[in-house]
């Protein structure tokens, strides 16, 4: 059947698929491939535990997640590639996935669908089988396929397409033994990986798939209700997703967000405070005492001062990504997007660019690279364009430090979503100014999962790997800056506070940074923030030579509310990190707008600081 159906008897003098070699030290291969929201990646985790690395694959411009895993005795390789609706689309993502395909040989493929859209989705797993690779298809959230009414025969629909099929449920490992059994078998027939040639010319010839042919593979094998229940998905979007109240109650959640975050993550920082505070008076000082002065200053007051301040707020950030992936894993950010849409359309963007945006919360980084599923250069320019306007981890325990500090009075939850909306005051701006300049002509395409009510695992596993890629980021930057900061605020010998070489960067740059209220001092930080906003923190420590605890008492001494705002306005603003400028090079494949997104964010941060620092004088605040 599979075989009319993909016009296997199409006479062409072009050669699908090819088999390599295995070279003796190599492993065998297997990729991931899915629509976005089908649950690959929980599938890939599940099968992969914690060993998942980011691999460094020539030749494709997208950093995949791998693992070696021991199956029938040997090492085998797991890529999970990104999350597709079309191996013949046009998006960047698509093009990873062909580049991918037609560079690297492949051993198997595990095609992971949703089961209860099959009927959109089991397109994916018939172009896999006609580029003749070796496949096995995962129809995930069989649960939920089946509350939904959708009744599926795996064996049935396993002979339609030879290929195996298993009904499974990532999240909750329904089924995943048995379909692991099979991967594990199908590895130990596969004698040779397959590489495919040209993968767009094969679909051409032999991929070309219509209505009225999926619908015979699914005759006999899936029954799909004439119309699915009444679902608590559906019940709940007619109240979140409600013309009227639908955005306030969604800026109503991101404020319980950063209530969360405040009033439970701020507390934890006393405690991180105390350790670090203890580890230096019995660890650190004794072993220290051996050496010249100037060493122990180095290590102590070099190194050590900043790096505790900065794992101060580690909880909090910890908090901060739990909460954020609870939000991503139940469905909620995609209704953001439809939620957004229509604003973000009169500005040249679209949803996508909303999710992005907000994806940026927690690093600006894959949120810029998740601007290739756009078709759209001028679409994807203008989103980058927005990105680093996101109030991203890095800048929220900056903004916790100085809110904690210059606002006592217990306000600070909502000083700190004033800086979260301002951050979307600012993107919405950026593209209201520039949307002439970049035409957007891809239609948005939104699929919404169901909600989902995310598990403890899944949500330890998320929150524990995004940490631990801000701190494995966060750690080498922060060394590297707070020995930096010790070296300018130590010279010359003998010289201390605006005497020193960084004293004098300092008091060059005042007659800009003066206007906007922001000290010789907190210019410094600002500067050594263009490294990584996680050293602004421990450049303050540095500067001041203090602990945390006593960096944020001194800071409420010397610094009002005003100059204290004014300097959070900058740093949400201003030019981000040199990790963010390298990956917008990279993606927009351009100096100029790269030069252009860097001058325009400094110009931006100084002129908000400016009117927000004047008009507070002005009013009367200090």
């Amino acid at each position: 059947m599979i075989d009319h159906i993909l016009g296997e008897n199409t006479m062409t003098c072009h050669s699908p698929t090819v088999t390599q070699p295995r070279d003796e030290k190599a492993v065998k291969r297997v990729a991931l491939i899915g629509m976005p929201n089908t649950g690959k990646s929980t599938f890939f985790s599940r099968i992969t535990g914690v060993a998942a690395y980011v691999g460094n694959w020539p030749g494709v411009t997208v950093d995949l997640l791998q693992a070696n895993v021991k199956i029938n005795g040997e090492t085998v390789e797991f890529v999970d590639l990104p999350g597709i609706y079309d191996l013949n689309g046009y998006s960047e993502d698509e093009k990873v996935v062909r580049t991918f395909l037609e560079k690297y040989a492949i051993d198997l493929v595990i095609v992971v669908l949703n089961a209860a859209q099959i009927d959109r989705q089991i397109r994916l797993a018939l172009q896999v089988k006609a580029l003749g690779l070796p496949a096995v298809v995962m129809l995930n959230m069989s649960d939920e396929a089946k509350h939904y009414g959708v009744e599926i025969n795996s064996k049935e629909l396993s002979r339609h397409l030879e290929m195996p099929v298993f009904l499974i449920s990532a999240k909750y490992g329904k089924g995943y033994m048995k379909a692991y059994e099979t991967i594990c078998h199908q590895l130990e027939k596969t004698e040779l990986p397959v590489i495919v040639n040209d993968i767009r010319q094969v679909l051409a010839q032999r991929g070309k798939i219509s209505v009225d042919e999926i619908e015979i593979i699914l005759k006999d094998a899936v029954e799909m209700p004439s119309q699915l229940a009444q679902t608590l998905t559906a019940k709940l979007d007619s109240v979140l997703l409600h013309p009227v109240f639908g955005l306030p109650l969604f800026f109503l959640g991101m404020f319980a967000v950063f209530w969360i975050v405040w009033n439970v993550g701020l507390p934890s920082q006393d405690i991180m405070d105390s350790l670090t505070g203890w580890l230096e008076e019995t660890v650190i000082s004794p072993v220290l005492s051996v050496f010249p002065g100037v060493v122990q200053d180095f290590f102590i007051n070099g190194i050590w001062a900043g790096v505790a301040t900065v794992a101060s707020f580690v909880p909090l950030i910890v908090i901060f990504f739990i909460v954020m992936a609870i939000l991503e894993d139940s469905g909620y950010l995609s209704r953001a997007a439809y939620l957004m849409d229509a604003l973000m359309a009169r500005l040249g963007l679209d949803g996508r660019s909303f999710v992005l945006h907000m994806m940026g919360f927690g690093c600006n980084v894959p949120a810029l690279m998740g601007t290739r599923v756009m078709r759209s250069r001028a679409l994807r320019l203008l989103t980058m364009l927005i990105i680093p306007f996101g109030l991203c981890s890095a800048r929220l325990q900056v903004f916790v430090f100085i809110i904690a500090a210059v606002f006592p009075n217990g306000n600070g939850a909502l000083v700190l979503f004033s800086l979260y909306l301002l951050s979307f005051l600012a993107a919405f701006l950026t593209a209201f100014l520039f949307q002439g300049a970049f035409k957007n002509e891809d239609p948005f395409v939104l699929e919404l999962p169901p909600y989902r009510l995310p598990t403890l695992k899944q949500v330890a596993l998320r929150g524990w790997g995004e940490v631990r890629e801000f701190l494995v980021r966060a750690s080498g930057f922060i060394t590297v800056g707070c020995i930096a900061v010790w070296v300018i605020t130590s010279l010359p010998p003998g010289a201390t506070g605006l005497d020193t070489i960084g004293g004098q960067i300092g008091q060059f740059l005042s007659p800009v940074m003066r206007p906007i209220g922001i000290d010789p001092y907190l210019t410094l930080a600002l500067i050594f923030g263009f490294i990584a906003k996680e050293v602004v923190l421990g450049s303050l420590a540095v500067i001041y030579g203090l602990q945390s605890a006593s960096v944020g008492a001194h800071i409420a001494e010397t610094i009002t509310f005003a100059q204290g705002y004014s300097f959070c306005i900058f740093c949400l603003l201003y030019t981000p990190c040199l990790t963010t400028i390298a990956t917008i090079l990279n993606e927009a494949k351009s100096w100029k707008f790269t030069a252009f997104s860097l001058v325009f964010s400094l110009v931006l941060a100084w002129v908000c600081s400016f009117i927000f620092y004047q008009s507070a004088l002005l009013l009367g605040f200090q």
